[in-house]
Protein backbone atom coordinates (compact mmCIF):
# COMPACT_ATOMS: atom_id res chain seq x y z
CA UNK A 1 0.00 0.00 0.00
CA UNK A 2 1.51 3.44 -0.92
CA UNK A 3 2.77 5.66 2.15
CA UNK A 4 2.33 8.67 -0.19
CA UNK A 5 -1.08 10.49 0.12
CA UNK A 6 -2.94 10.59 -3.04
CA UNK A 7 -4.02 14.04 -5.32
CA UNK A 8 -7.80 13.06 -3.91
CA UNK A 9 -6.58 13.35 -0.32
CA UNK A 10 -4.54 16.52 -0.24
CA UNK A 11 -7.30 18.42 -2.41
CA UNK A 12 -9.97 16.64 0.28
CA UNK A 13 -7.35 17.69 3.22
CA UNK A 14 -7.57 21.75 1.93
CA UNK A 15 -11.21 21.73 1.09
CA UNK A 16 -11.37 20.73 4.66
CA UNK A 17 -9.22 23.37 6.30
CA UNK A 18 -11.41 25.74 3.83
CA UNK A 19 -14.49 24.32 5.58
CA UNK A 20 -13.10 24.05 9.04
CA UNK A 21 -11.95 28.06 8.84
CA UNK A 22 -14.90 29.54 7.09
CA UNK A 23 -15.99 30.38 10.34
CA UNK A 24 -12.81 32.44 12.04
CA UNK A 25 -13.51 36.47 12.18
CA UNK A 26 -11.42 38.71 10.91
CA UNK A 27 -8.69 39.62 13.77
CA UNK A 28 -8.47 43.17 12.62
CA UNK A 29 -11.77 45.71 12.94
CA UNK A 30 -13.92 45.95 9.88
CA UNK A 31 -13.21 49.68 9.89
CA UNK A 32 -9.66 49.71 11.03
CA UNK A 33 -10.57 50.56 14.13
CA UNK A 34 -12.43 49.71 17.46
CA UNK A 35 -14.07 52.83 18.42
CA UNK A 36 -15.64 52.98 15.00
CA UNK A 37 -18.02 50.13 16.02
CA UNK A 38 -19.00 46.99 14.37
CA UNK A 39 -21.03 46.35 11.03
CA UNK A 40 -23.70 45.12 12.23
CA UNK A 41 -24.19 47.94 14.85
CA UNK A 42 -27.68 49.55 14.88
CA UNK A 43 -28.52 53.07 13.05
CA UNK A 44 -28.80 54.50 16.28
CA UNK A 45 -25.74 53.86 17.97
CA UNK A 46 -23.85 54.45 15.06
CA UNK A 47 -25.08 57.95 14.74
CA UNK A 48 -24.41 58.88 18.67
CA UNK A 49 -21.35 57.21 18.26
CA UNK A 50 -20.22 59.78 15.06
CA UNK A 51 -22.25 62.70 16.63
CA UNK A 52 -19.71 61.95 19.71
CA UNK A 53 -16.54 61.35 17.73
CA UNK A 54 -17.18 64.67 15.40
CA UNK A 55 -17.44 66.53 18.70
CA UNK A 56 -14.89 65.52 20.50
CA UNK A 57 -12.62 65.17 17.81
CA UNK A 58 -13.33 69.05 16.87
CA UNK A 59 -13.18 70.69 19.98
CA UNK A 60 -9.94 68.87 20.98
CA UNK A 61 -8.53 70.01 17.47
CA UNK A 62 -9.68 73.70 18.01
CA UNK A 63 -8.20 73.91 21.96
CA UNK A 64 -4.84 72.76 20.51
CA UNK A 65 -5.01 75.38 18.08
CA UNK A 66 -6.04 78.13 20.48
CA UNK A 67 -3.72 76.86 22.95
CA UNK A 68 -0.63 77.20 20.55
CA UNK A 69 -1.65 80.81 18.64
CA UNK A 70 -1.82 82.18 22.03
CA UNK A 71 1.45 80.85 22.80
CA UNK A 72 2.82 82.44 19.21
CA UNK A 73 1.05 85.97 20.04
CA UNK A 74 1.88 86.29 23.77
CA UNK A 75 5.58 84.39 23.78
CA UNK A 76 6.64 84.15 20.39
CA UNK A 77 6.18 87.95 19.80
CA UNK A 78 6.09 89.76 22.95
CA UNK A 79 6.69 92.68 21.94
CA UNK A 80 4.51 94.96 21.74
CA UNK A 81 2.71 92.63 24.38
CA UNK A 82 -1.32 92.14 24.67
CA UNK A 83 -1.02 92.52 28.39
CA UNK A 84 0.17 95.71 28.81
CA UNK A 85 -0.07 97.68 24.82
CA UNK A 86 -4.09 97.18 24.34
CA UNK A 87 -6.74 97.51 27.18
CA UNK A 88 -7.44 94.79 29.27
CA UNK A 89 -10.98 94.50 28.42
CA UNK A 90 -9.61 93.40 24.81
CA UNK A 91 -7.43 90.62 25.61
CA UNK A 92 -9.12 89.32 28.63
CA UNK A 93 -12.89 89.66 27.63
CA UNK A 94 -13.36 89.74 23.54
CA UNK A 95 -10.34 86.98 22.56
CA UNK A 96 -11.92 84.61 25.27
CA UNK A 97 -15.52 85.20 24.46
CA UNK A 98 -15.07 84.69 20.16
CA UNK A 99 -13.09 81.63 21.41
CA UNK A 100 -15.22 80.45 23.08
CA UNK A 101 -18.81 81.35 21.03
CA UNK A 102 -16.68 80.06 18.06
CA UNK A 103 -16.32 76.47 19.75
CA UNK A 104 -19.94 76.42 20.89
CA UNK A 105 -21.08 77.51 17.41
CA UNK A 106 -18.97 75.60 15.36
CA UNK A 107 -19.42 72.54 17.31
CA UNK A 108 -23.35 72.79 17.14
CA UNK A 109 -23.85 73.69 13.44
CA UNK A 110 -21.37 71.12 12.47
CA UNK A 111 -22.37 68.72 14.15
CA UNK A 112 -26.28 69.21 13.54
CA UNK A 113 -25.48 69.60 9.92
CA UNK A 114 -22.92 66.59 9.54
CA UNK A 115 -26.23 64.62 11.21
CA UNK A 116 -28.52 65.79 8.86
CA UNK A 117 -26.41 65.25 5.80
CA UNK A 118 -26.30 61.48 6.92
CA UNK A 119 -30.04 61.25 7.88
CA UNK A 120 -30.43 58.34 5.07
CA UNK A 121 -27.62 56.25 6.91
CA UNK A 122 -29.09 57.08 10.26
CA UNK A 123 -32.26 56.04 9.05
CA UNK A 124 -31.30 52.61 7.38
CA UNK A 125 -32.23 53.65 3.99
CA UNK A 126 -30.27 52.82 0.62
CA UNK A 127 -27.78 55.57 -0.35
CA UNK A 128 -28.62 57.44 -3.55
CA UNK A 129 -25.79 59.66 -5.48
CA UNK A 130 -26.45 63.12 -4.06
CA UNK A 131 -26.07 61.09 -0.39
CA UNK A 132 -23.11 59.49 -1.40
CA UNK A 133 -21.37 62.96 -2.30
CA UNK A 134 -22.97 64.54 0.73
CA UNK A 135 -21.10 62.17 2.63
CA UNK A 136 -17.63 62.81 0.66
CA UNK A 137 -18.15 66.37 0.85
CA UNK A 138 -18.80 66.51 4.86
CA UNK A 139 -15.30 66.44 5.56
CA UNK A 140 -14.60 69.35 3.37
CA UNK A 141 -17.59 71.45 4.89
CA UNK A 142 -16.48 70.76 8.31
CA UNK A 143 -12.53 72.03 7.34
CA UNK A 144 -13.99 74.93 5.14
CA UNK A 145 -16.47 75.96 8.22
CA UNK A 146 -13.44 75.65 10.56
CA UNK A 147 -11.40 78.05 8.34
CA UNK A 148 -13.72 80.29 8.36
CA UNK A 149 -14.19 80.50 11.94
CA UNK A 150 -10.57 81.35 12.03
CA UNK A 151 -10.54 83.57 9.00
CA UNK A 152 -13.06 86.13 10.89
CA UNK A 153 -11.50 85.40 14.46
CA UNK A 154 -8.06 86.15 12.82
CA UNK A 155 -9.08 89.07 10.57
CA UNK A 156 -11.34 90.58 13.72
CA UNK A 157 -8.25 90.78 16.33
CA UNK A 158 -5.71 91.68 13.66
CA UNK A 159 -7.86 94.85 13.15
CA UNK A 160 -9.34 95.34 16.95
CA UNK A 161 -5.41 94.86 18.22
CA UNK A 162 -4.03 96.83 15.25
CA UNK A 163 -5.93 99.37 15.62
CA UNK A 164 -3.69 100.16 19.23
CA UNK A 165 -0.34 99.20 17.45
CA UNK A 166 0.41 98.54 13.71
CA UNK A 167 2.72 95.97 14.77
CA UNK A 168 0.33 93.96 16.05
CA UNK A 169 -0.97 93.52 12.42
CA UNK A 170 1.53 91.35 11.53
CA UNK A 171 1.84 88.86 14.98
CA UNK A 172 -1.87 88.11 15.12
CA UNK A 173 -2.29 87.49 11.30
CA UNK A 174 0.65 85.33 11.30
CA UNK A 175 0.48 83.44 14.70
CA UNK A 176 -3.38 82.99 14.45
CA UNK A 177 -3.69 82.40 10.70
CA UNK A 178 -1.26 79.47 10.66
CA UNK A 179 -2.97 77.94 13.74
CA UNK A 180 -6.53 78.29 11.77
CA UNK A 181 -4.91 76.55 8.63
CA UNK A 182 -3.48 73.54 10.80
CA UNK A 183 -6.93 73.55 13.06
CA UNK A 184 -8.75 73.02 9.68
CA UNK A 185 -6.58 69.86 8.08
CA UNK A 186 -6.74 68.48 11.08
CA UNK A 187 -11.17 68.92 11.26
CA UNK A 188 -10.67 67.35 7.89
CA UNK A 189 -8.94 64.29 8.49
CA UNK A 190 -10.36 63.57 12.46
CA UNK A 191 -13.94 64.22 10.04
CA UNK A 192 -13.05 61.75 7.37
CA UNK A 193 -12.01 59.12 9.94
CA UNK A 194 -15.39 59.19 11.72
CA UNK A 195 -17.03 58.69 9.03
CA UNK A 196 -16.14 55.62 7.61
CA UNK A 197 -18.84 53.11 8.51
CA UNK A 198 -20.91 55.83 6.67
CA UNK A 199 -18.54 56.10 3.67
CA UNK A 200 -18.82 52.43 3.91
CA UNK A 201 -22.56 52.68 3.09
CA UNK A 202 -22.48 55.39 0.67
CA UNK A 203 -19.74 53.46 -1.48
CA UNK A 204 -22.37 50.51 -2.00
CA UNK A 205 -23.61 52.98 -4.37
CA UNK A 206 -20.52 53.43 -6.50
CA UNK A 207 -16.67 54.60 -6.53
CA UNK A 208 -16.64 58.12 -5.10
CA UNK A 209 -16.99 61.28 -6.87
CA UNK A 210 -12.83 61.94 -7.57
CA UNK A 211 -13.33 65.91 -7.04
CA UNK A 212 -14.27 65.08 -3.45
CA UNK A 213 -11.92 62.51 -3.02
CA UNK A 214 -8.36 63.68 -3.13
CA UNK A 215 -6.38 60.77 -3.45
CA UNK A 216 -3.30 59.68 -1.41
CA UNK A 217 -0.75 61.96 -3.17
CA UNK A 218 -3.33 65.02 -2.66
CA UNK A 219 -3.49 64.12 1.02
CA UNK A 220 0.00 63.52 1.65
CA UNK A 221 1.13 66.92 -0.76
CA UNK A 222 -1.80 68.77 1.57
CA UNK A 223 -0.36 67.73 4.58
CA UNK A 224 3.23 68.30 3.19
CA UNK A 225 2.80 72.03 2.42
CA UNK A 226 1.30 72.41 5.98
CA UNK A 227 3.61 70.69 8.40
CA UNK A 228 6.74 71.76 6.35
CA UNK A 229 5.99 74.47 3.76
CA UNK A 230 3.42 76.46 5.46
CA UNK A 231 5.78 76.86 8.96
CA UNK A 232 9.09 77.30 6.99
CA UNK A 233 7.14 80.61 5.43
CA UNK A 234 5.70 81.70 9.31
CA UNK A 235 9.59 81.60 10.19
CA UNK A 236 10.89 83.57 6.75
CA UNK A 237 8.10 86.16 7.19
CA UNK A 238 9.45 86.40 11.34
CA UNK A 239 12.47 87.26 9.94
CA UNK A 240 11.45 89.13 7.72
CA UNK A 241 9.53 91.64 9.94
CA UNK A 242 11.83 91.59 12.46
CA UNK A 243 14.94 93.07 10.19
CA UNK A 244 12.04 95.55 9.11
CA UNK A 245 10.50 96.78 12.16
CA UNK A 246 13.58 96.15 14.26
CA UNK A 247 10.88 95.57 17.29
CA UNK A 248 12.64 92.00 18.43
CA UNK A 249 15.83 91.62 19.95
CA UNK A 250 18.38 88.82 18.91
CA UNK A 251 16.76 86.40 22.05
CA UNK A 252 13.19 87.61 20.95
CA UNK A 253 13.92 86.75 17.62
CA UNK A 254 15.51 83.31 18.61
CA UNK A 255 12.95 82.63 21.00
CA UNK A 256 10.29 82.99 18.35
CA UNK A 257 11.76 80.68 15.92
CA UNK A 258 12.12 78.03 18.11
CA UNK A 259 8.44 78.63 19.35
CA UNK A 260 7.55 78.37 15.93
CA UNK A 261 9.36 75.34 14.91
CA UNK A 262 8.34 73.73 18.16
CA UNK A 263 4.70 74.01 17.09
CA UNK A 264 5.29 72.90 13.51
CA UNK A 265 6.88 69.77 14.79
CA UNK A 266 4.37 68.95 17.21
CA UNK A 267 1.32 69.62 14.79
CA UNK A 268 3.06 68.14 11.96
CA UNK A 269 3.94 65.32 13.90
CA UNK A 270 0.34 64.90 15.04
CA UNK A 271 -0.74 65.74 10.92
CA UNK A 272 1.61 63.39 9.89
CA UNK A 273 0.47 60.67 12.22
CA UNK A 274 -2.76 60.62 11.28
CA UNK A 275 -2.12 60.39 7.38
CA UNK A 276 0.13 57.93 8.20
CA UNK A 277 -2.76 55.66 9.86
CA UNK A 278 -5.39 56.86 7.56
CA UNK A 279 -2.96 55.15 4.93
CA UNK A 280 -1.89 52.25 6.84
CA UNK A 281 -4.95 51.16 8.30
CA UNK A 282 -7.17 49.78 4.61
CA UNK A 283 -3.46 48.37 3.75
CA UNK A 284 -3.74 46.57 7.41
CA UNK A 285 -6.75 45.21 7.14
CA UNK A 286 -6.23 43.91 3.45
CA UNK A 287 -3.20 42.41 4.41
CA UNK A 288 -5.02 40.79 7.67
CA UNK A 289 -7.63 39.28 5.05
CA UNK A 290 -4.95 38.30 2.40
CA UNK A 291 -3.54 36.09 4.79
CA UNK A 292 -6.84 34.63 6.25
CA UNK A 293 -6.80 33.71 2.06
CA UNK A 294 -3.54 32.33 2.49
CA UNK A 295 -4.92 29.86 5.07
CA UNK A 296 -7.51 28.61 2.85
CA UNK A 297 -10.11 30.81 4.17
CA UNK A 298 -12.06 31.77 1.13
CA UNK A 299 -15.02 33.73 3.06
CA UNK A 300 -13.25 36.75 3.87
CA UNK A 301 -14.64 39.65 2.90
CA UNK A 302 -13.68 43.68 3.27
CA UNK A 303 -15.80 46.28 4.29
CA UNK A 304 -15.08 49.07 1.40
CA UNK A 305 -14.54 52.62 3.67
CA UNK A 306 -11.85 54.23 1.65
CA UNK A 307 -12.48 56.64 -1.16
CA UNK A 308 -8.99 56.41 -2.40
CA UNK A 309 -7.29 54.07 -4.41
CA UNK A 310 -7.24 52.19 -1.05
CA UNK A 311 -10.72 51.71 -1.44
CA UNK A 312 -10.20 50.51 -5.16
CA UNK A 313 -7.68 47.46 -3.15
CA UNK A 314 -10.54 46.59 -1.29
CA UNK A 315 -12.68 46.20 -3.59
CA UNK A 316 -10.27 44.42 -6.00
CA UNK A 317 -9.72 41.94 -2.80
CA UNK A 318 -13.65 41.48 -3.02
CA UNK A 319 -13.55 40.75 -6.55
CA UNK A 320 -10.48 38.32 -6.31
CA UNK A 321 -11.98 36.76 -3.76
CA UNK A 322 -15.46 35.97 -5.31
CA UNK A 323 -13.33 34.78 -8.28
CA UNK A 324 -11.38 32.56 -5.68
CA UNK A 325 -15.06 31.43 -4.13
CA UNK A 326 -16.32 30.82 -7.64
CA UNK A 327 -13.62 28.77 -8.92
CA UNK A 328 -13.24 26.83 -5.78
CA UNK A 329 -17.47 25.93 -6.20
CA UNK A 330 -16.38 24.46 -10.04
CA UNK A 331 -13.43 22.81 -8.92
CA UNK A 332 -15.44 21.42 -6.14
CA UNK A 333 -18.71 20.59 -8.27
CA UNK A 334 -15.98 18.92 -11.12
CA UNK A 335 -14.13 16.87 -8.48
CA UNK A 336 -17.40 15.65 -7.12
CA UNK A 337 -18.60 14.94 -11.32
CA UNK A 338 -15.42 12.88 -12.39
CA UNK A 339 -13.44 12.47 -9.37
CA UNK A 340 -10.46 14.53 -7.23
CA UNK A 341 -7.77 12.96 -9.22
CA UNK A 342 -9.14 13.55 -12.37
CA UNK A 343 -9.99 17.02 -11.44
CA UNK A 344 -6.43 17.57 -10.01
CA UNK A 345 -4.58 15.60 -13.02
CA UNK A 346 -6.74 18.40 -15.42
CA UNK A 347 -5.33 21.46 -13.96
CA UNK A 348 -2.06 20.77 -13.30
CA UNK A 349 -1.90 19.71 -17.33
CA UNK A 350 -4.56 20.34 -20.45
CA UNK A 351 -6.72 17.43 -20.79
CA UNK A 352 -6.27 15.85 -24.40
CA UNK A 353 -8.01 12.37 -25.76
CA UNK A 354 -5.97 8.91 -25.76
CA UNK A 355 -4.90 7.20 -22.85
CA UNK A 356 -1.92 5.49 -21.79
CA UNK A 357 -1.56 1.47 -20.60
CA UNK A 358 -1.31 1.31 -16.60
CA UNK A 359 -1.67 -1.63 -14.21
CA UNK A 360 -4.64 -1.11 -11.70
CA UNK A 361 -6.98 -2.67 -10.00
CA UNK A 362 -10.65 -2.48 -10.45
CA UNK A 363 -13.83 -2.94 -7.85
CA UNK A 364 -17.00 -3.44 -9.19
CA UNK A 365 -19.98 -3.07 -7.14
CA UNK A 366 -23.74 -4.59 -8.14
CA UNK A 367 -26.83 -4.21 -5.72
CA UNK A 368 -28.56 -8.01 -4.99
CA UNK A 369 -32.22 -7.74 -6.71
CA UNK A 370 -32.36 -4.17 -7.63
CA UNK A 371 -35.33 -4.69 -9.92
CA UNK A 372 -37.53 -5.97 -6.98
CA UNK A 373 -36.33 -3.26 -4.65
CA UNK A 374 -37.35 -0.29 -7.44
CA UNK A 375 -40.87 -2.03 -7.93
CA UNK A 376 -41.65 -2.23 -3.91
CA UNK A 377 -40.55 1.27 -2.71
CA UNK A 378 -41.34 4.15 -3.80
CA UNK A 379 -39.19 6.29 -6.25
CA UNK A 380 -38.67 8.83 -3.49
CA UNK A 381 -37.06 6.00 -0.73
CA UNK A 382 -35.54 3.79 -3.78
CA UNK A 383 -32.93 7.09 -4.58
CA UNK A 384 -32.55 8.19 -0.25
CA UNK A 385 -31.60 4.59 0.10
CA UNK A 386 -29.02 4.13 -3.45
CA UNK A 387 -27.75 7.41 -1.70
CA UNK A 388 -26.89 5.79 2.00
CA UNK A 389 -26.17 2.76 -0.24
CA UNK A 390 -23.44 4.75 -2.56
CA UNK A 391 -21.98 6.79 0.39
CA UNK A 392 -20.67 4.00 2.28
CA UNK A 393 -19.01 2.62 -1.24
CA UNK A 394 -16.72 6.33 -2.26
CA UNK A 395 -16.47 7.05 1.55
CA UNK A 396 -13.79 3.47 1.23
CA UNK A 397 -12.78 3.84 -1.98
CA UNK A 398 -11.91 7.40 -1.02
CA UNK A 399 -10.22 5.93 2.05
CA UNK A 400 -8.21 3.32 0.26
CA UNK A 401 -6.91 6.15 -2.81
CA UNK A 402 -9.15 4.95 -5.28
CA UNK A 403 -11.32 6.71 -8.14
CA UNK A 404 -14.77 6.22 -8.32
CA UNK A 405 -15.31 6.10 -12.22
CA UNK A 406 -18.16 5.85 -12.34
CA UNK A 407 -22.04 5.19 -11.03
CA UNK A 408 -24.32 3.18 -13.50
CA UNK A 409 -27.75 3.20 -12.20
CA UNK A 410 -27.23 0.36 -9.15
CA UNK A 411 -23.92 -0.25 -10.25
CA UNK A 412 -20.73 1.57 -9.37
CA UNK A 413 -17.09 1.28 -10.74
CA UNK A 414 -13.64 2.12 -8.80
CA UNK A 415 -10.67 2.31 -10.22
CA UNK A 416 -6.95 1.87 -7.83
CA UNK A 417 -4.07 3.22 -9.68
CA UNK A 418 -5.43 5.80 -12.08
CA UNK A 419 -4.48 8.34 -12.36
CA UNK A 420 -2.93 8.75 -9.15
CA UNK A 421 -0.68 5.74 -9.40
CA UNK A 422 -0.18 3.48 -6.16
CA UNK A 423 2.56 1.06 -5.38
CA UNK A 424 0.59 -2.07 -4.59
CA UNK A 425 -3.21 -1.50 -5.90
CA UNK A 426 -4.82 -4.60 -5.87
CA UNK A 427 -3.65 -4.43 -1.71
CA UNK A 428 -5.77 -1.22 -1.40
CA UNK A 429 -8.79 -2.64 -3.85
CA UNK A 430 -9.04 -5.87 -1.66
CA UNK A 431 -8.74 -3.73 1.62
CA UNK A 432 -11.63 -1.33 0.12
CA UNK A 433 -13.88 -4.27 -1.17
CA UNK A 434 -13.44 -5.85 2.44
CA UNK A 435 -14.79 -2.91 4.12
CA UNK A 436 -17.37 -2.27 1.89
CA UNK A 437 -19.07 -5.93 2.56
CA UNK A 438 -18.71 -5.26 6.87
CA UNK A 439 -20.18 -1.38 6.58
CA UNK A 440 -23.01 -2.51 3.93
CA UNK A 441 -23.97 -5.44 6.29
CA UNK A 442 -24.00 -3.24 9.31
CA UNK A 443 -25.63 0.55 8.25
CA UNK A 444 -27.35 -0.99 5.15
CA UNK A 445 -28.97 -3.91 5.02
CA UNK A 446 -31.91 -3.13 2.86
CA UNK A 447 -29.02 -2.91 -0.18
CA UNK A 448 -26.89 -6.15 -0.35
CA UNK A 449 -24.31 -6.12 -3.19
CA UNK A 450 -21.59 -8.26 -4.81
CA UNK A 451 -18.29 -7.02 -5.31
CA UNK A 452 -15.91 -8.24 -7.94
CA UNK A 453 -12.22 -7.20 -7.86
CA UNK A 454 -9.59 -8.16 -10.65
CA UNK A 455 -6.39 -6.27 -11.59
CA UNK A 456 -4.43 -6.06 -14.48
CA UNK A 457 -3.24 -3.64 -17.58
CA UNK A 458 -5.70 -1.32 -18.82
CA UNK A 459 -5.53 1.67 -20.98
CA UNK A 460 -7.00 4.34 -18.67
CA UNK A 461 -7.53 8.44 -20.45
CA UNK A 462 -10.17 10.42 -22.03
CA UNK A 463 -12.37 9.13 -24.09
CA UNK A 464 -14.75 10.79 -26.36
CA UNK A 465 -14.79 13.83 -28.31
CA UNK A 466 -12.81 17.25 -28.53
CA UNK A 467 -16.13 19.26 -27.08
CA UNK A 468 -17.47 16.27 -25.09
CA UNK A 469 -15.02 13.57 -22.96
CA UNK A 470 -15.01 11.51 -20.02
CA UNK A 471 -11.88 10.19 -18.03
CA UNK A 472 -12.21 5.92 -18.03
CA UNK A 473 -10.24 2.88 -18.02
CA UNK A 474 -11.04 0.19 -20.62
CA UNK A 475 -8.93 -3.43 -20.61
CA UNK A 476 -9.84 -6.48 -19.35
CA UNK A 477 -10.02 -6.49 -15.23
CA UNK A 478 -12.73 -4.25 -15.95
CA UNK A 479 -15.23 -6.75 -17.98
CA UNK A 480 -13.74 -9.35 -15.33
CA UNK A 481 -14.62 -7.30 -12.44
CA UNK A 482 -18.12 -7.15 -13.16
CA UNK A 483 -18.25 -10.80 -14.58
CA UNK A 484 -17.33 -11.31 -11.02
CA UNK A 485 -19.59 -9.28 -9.61
CA UNK A 486 -22.33 -11.31 -10.37
CA UNK A 487 -20.96 -14.42 -9.10
CA UNK A 488 -20.73 -12.71 -5.71
CA UNK A 489 -24.54 -12.04 -5.57
CA UNK A 490 -24.59 -15.79 -4.61
CA UNK A 491 -21.60 -16.52 -2.70
CA UNK A 492 -21.87 -16.29 0.66
CA UNK A 493 -19.30 -13.84 1.46
CA UNK A 494 -20.94 -11.43 -0.93
CA UNK A 495 -17.26 -10.60 -2.56
CA UNK A 496 -15.15 -12.20 -5.05
CA UNK A 497 -11.84 -11.63 -6.34
CA UNK A 498 -9.36 -13.52 -9.13
CA UNK A 499 -6.65 -15.23 -7.52
CA UNK A 500 -3.67 -13.83 -9.35
CA UNK A 501 -4.91 -9.97 -7.77
CA UNK A 502 -4.81 -11.78 -4.27
CA UNK A 503 -1.48 -13.37 -5.15
CA UNK A 504 -0.30 -10.10 -6.15
CA UNK A 505 -1.22 -8.71 -2.95
CA UNK A 506 0.98 -8.02 -0.39
CA UNK A 507 1.44 -10.84 2.51
CA UNK A 508 -0.17 -8.74 4.97
CA UNK A 509 -3.41 -8.30 2.27
CA UNK A 510 -3.59 -11.99 1.45
CA UNK A 511 -3.68 -13.38 5.06
CA UNK A 512 -7.50 -12.02 4.79
CA UNK A 513 -8.29 -13.96 1.72
CA UNK A 514 -8.44 -18.13 0.74
CA UNK A 515 -8.80 -19.55 -2.60
CA UNK A 516 -11.58 -21.05 -3.86
CA UNK A 517 -12.78 -22.82 -7.18
CA UNK A 518 -11.77 -22.21 -10.33
CA UNK A 519 -14.66 -21.38 -12.74
CA UNK A 520 -14.64 -19.92 -16.41
CA UNK A 521 -16.51 -16.59 -16.16
CA UNK A 522 -19.35 -15.66 -18.52
CA UNK A 523 -17.84 -14.19 -22.09
CA UNK A 524 -14.61 -15.02 -21.11
CA UNK A 525 -12.54 -18.59 -22.70
CA UNK A 526 -9.77 -19.11 -20.00
CA UNK A 527 -10.25 -20.31 -16.39
CA UNK A 528 -9.58 -18.60 -13.67
CA UNK A 529 -9.31 -19.08 -9.80
CA UNK A 530 -11.27 -17.72 -6.88
CA UNK A 531 -10.71 -16.39 -4.16
CA UNK A 532 -12.90 -14.73 -1.07
CA UNK A 533 -12.35 -13.66 2.24
CA UNK A 534 -11.47 -15.76 4.79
Amino acid sequence: MSSHPSIAQRLGRVLERVTRQSGRLVATPAYGSLILGRVNESPGRRRVRIQTLVTVSLLGVNVIGILVAALLVTVAFPVPSVFHDVPAWLTFAVAPAYAASALAFGSWWITTRTVNDLRWAIEGRTPTRIDQRNVFFTPWRVALAQLTLWAVGTAAFTILYGLYDADFIPRIALGVGFCGVLVSTGAYMVTEFALRPVAAQALAAGPPPHRLAPGIMGRTMTVWMLVSGVPMIGIGLTALLSLLLQNLTRTQLEVAILIISVAALVAGFLLMWILAWLIATPVRVVRSALKRVEDGDLSANLVVFDGTELGELQRGFNSMVAGLRERERVRDLFGRHVGREVAAAAELQRPTLGGEERHVAVLFVDIVGSTQLVSTLPPIEVVELLNRFFAVIVDEVNRHHGLLNKFEGDATLAVFGAPAALDNPEDDALAAARKIVQRLAREVPECPAGIGVAAGQVVAGNVGANERFEYTVIGGPVNEAARLSELAKTADSRVVASATTVENASEQERAHWVLGETVTLRGHDQPIRLAVPA
